[in-house]
C-alpha cells in the first residue's frame, strides 16, 4: 500500500512539471523591436536668466565690474541716446560696445557721460549703482 501511495504522489507532482515545461519554452520569445526611451526635456522661454542653469556654470556674472576698462567714450551731446562706451574685459580680452540701456552679465548701463559709464548692478535681489571712467595716462615731463 505505501508503494502505491509513493507511486501515486510521484505521477501527480510530475506531471505537472512536465506540463510546464514545453509552454515555457514557447513562451520565451525575443521581440526585435528597437527599444526607444522617451524622456521630458524643458526649455525655459522667459525673459532674462534660465533659473535652472547654474550660474557657476555659465557666463551670465561675467563680467565683473572690477574686470572691466573703460576704453573709450563716444558721447553725443544732442542725443545722449546715441552715445557709445567701448569697454574691454582685462581678463579675456573681449570687447564690449555698450550703449544706454544694454546689459552685460549683470550690469545695466544706466547712464553715458563724456568720460565715465553708469552701471546699474543687481546682486541678491539689491540693485547698487557703480561709475567707471575712463583713466588718464600719466604724463611724465
Amino acid at each position: 500500500m505505501r508503494a502505491r501511495n509513493v507511486l501515486a504522489v510521484l505521477a501527480c507532482t510530475a506531471a505537472p512539471l512536465a506540463g510546464q515545461a514545453a509552454p515555457a519554452d514557447s513562451a520565451v520569445r525575443v521581440d526585435s523591436a528597437p527599444l526607444s526611451l522617451v524622456r521630458e526635456v524643458f526649455t525655459y522661454q522667459g525673459g532674462g536668466r534660465d533659473p535652472f542653469i547654474s550660474l557657476l556654470k555659465t557666463g551670465d556674472v561675467r563680467p565683473m565690474i572690477t574686470d572691466l576698462k573703460l576704453v573709450t567714450v563716444v558721447y553725443d551731446e544732442r542725443y545722449a541716446a546715441r552715445s557709445v562706451a567701448v569697454l574691454r574685459d582685462v581678463t579675456t580680452g573681449k570687447r564690449y560696445r555698450a550703449k544706454t540701456g544694454d546689459i552685460i552679465g549683470r550690469l545695466r548701463v544706466t547712464q553715458i557721460r563724456p568720460r565715465e559709464v553708469v552701471f546699474t548692478i543687481q546682486e541678491f535681489g539689491f540693485e547698487r549703482q557703480q561709475t567707471l571712467s575712463i583713466t588718464r595716462p600719466e604724463e611724465t615731463p
